[in-house]
């Protein structure tokens, strides 16, 4: 191999070697919290201006059925047949457990032949009466004799309510034998089986069934946030109407994919808490929701005249934060700003500290000191300059990719 072909080599290796350590060079002058710097003194720097912000607020809730109905027996007896199983979905009216029914059924039996035989009785004393109505108005039977007759007709009378009053109850406990779902719902657990005897006074009910066509969401908020919302005045009823649409994070985080209604605000105030409780109505066609589940409330609203930074133009120190604002003569101040506790994990929301029209140096500013004078340049500016660098490093312009 000749002289020539290796020091053709070496140049060559050398280029390599030499584009990748420029190229190593500008990319760790691009990359970093500080972002790129442009040139020895240009900085970006951003004009503050009041904006909105859209905003949500969490609160614990708990899901409700708008009914949820303890189903307890009204009669005694065994428990022969479950007719559903254990969180079904039920219609009103439908069968849900047979007690055993023979005593009941005797007793209707009985009743219902007493109340024929009470007819039966009742019908010949009308007779009687009517004869003896006949009688005495002839003079042929004394007012004693006719005053019985009017006083077993009466009786009889009666005898068949009775009789009949029975038959009423003996008819209803014999279908209580067939316990029945009050309303639409989806039914819970079954702490009683098939052989179990139960009774009104039983300590646990058969079951639950709780309503979900539509769910209560039970939340909490404080005096402070409730009057916020409805400090505008008007009745209870317009207020409510006026409140947003709210949405609800299941157990799970994800989002329902139904919005919700604040229905109802309670009139008094926890006095230990300081919170009022409220109430949200969510559809819930799907059956997604259930009674007794556990969500988050989530609250939107809308932060009006705020300023909004970007969170690379802050520095802090010692948890207090700061930035560089841009004075008149160019020079920067290092100054101290208050945010909230709200932010999109981009920006920050400024309480305290700035005002519109203020100028901020938005990159960089870990390389910044008070005082420093510097040339403020505008986000596109710094965004053409960065294009062009690259550019020139892609194209080998090593003289210009730098500056």
């Amino acid at each position: 191999m000749s002289m020539s072909t290796k020091r053709n080599r070496s140049f060559s290796s050398s280029r390599v070697a030499f584009y990748a350590l420029t190229l190593s060079v500008l990319t760790a002058c691009g990359g970093g919290q500080g972002g790129m710097k442009m040139g020895d003194d240009e900085f970006a720097v951003e004009t503050l201006a009041a904006a909105s912000s859209n905003q949500t607020t969490q609160y614990p809730a708990t899901i409700k059925g708008l009914q949820d109905i303890e189903i307890r027996p009204q009669v005694s007896g065994f428990i022969v047949k479950l007719c559903v199983d254990e969180g079904a979905t039920v219609r009103k009216g439908q069968a849900l457990f047979q007690i055993d029914p023979t005593q009941y059924k005797a007793a209707y039996d009985q009743a219902k032949a007493s109340v024929a035989s009470a007819k039966a009785n009742l019908e010949t004393v009308t007779s009687t009466e009517a004869n003896k109505k006949m009688l005495h108005e002839q003079k042929i039977i004394s007012d004693f004799e006719y005053q019985t007759a009017v006083n077993n007709l009466l009786s009889a009378k009666a005898s068949l309510a009775q009789a009949e009053a029975s038959y009423a109850a003996a008819k209803q406990n014999l279908g209580f034998c067939t316990v029945t779902s009050p309303s639409d719902g989806v039914i819970g657990t079954f702490p009683y089986r098939v052989g179990a005897l139960v009774g009104p006074s039983a300590a646990e009910p058969l079951t639950t069934v709780s309503q979900i066509g539509d769910m209560y969401v039970y939340f909490s908020m404080t005096e402070k946030q409730l009057l916020a919302l409805t400090k505008a005045g008007g009745t209870l009823k317009e207020q409510l109407e006026k409140m947003p649409a709210v949405k609800l994070q299941l157990s799970d985080g994800t989002m329902y994919s139904e919005e919700g209604k604040i229905d109802a605000v309670s009139g008094v105030i926890d006095q230990t808490t300081g919170s009022v409780s409220m109430r949200a109505i969510f559809p819930n066609k799907q059956n997604i929701l259930r009674s007794g589940g556990m969500a988050n409330v989530v609250f939107p609203y809308t932060m009006s005249d705020i300023i909004l930074i970007p969170q690379t133009a802050t520095q802090e120190i010692q948890d207090k934060k700061f930035v560089y604002v841009l004075q008149s003569d160019n020079t920067i101040k290092h100054t101290e700003v208050q945010v909230s506790n709200l932010n999109d994990g981009k920006h920050y929301i400024v309480t305290g500290g700035l005002k519109p029209g203020d100028k901020i140096v938005v990159e960089g500013v870990q390389t910044l000191k008070d005082g420093q004078k510097i040339t403020p340049i505008t986000q596109a500016e710094k965004e053409a300059k960065f294009q062009k660098a690259l550019q020139d490093q892609r194209d080998g312009n090593i003289q210009t990719a730098f500056k």
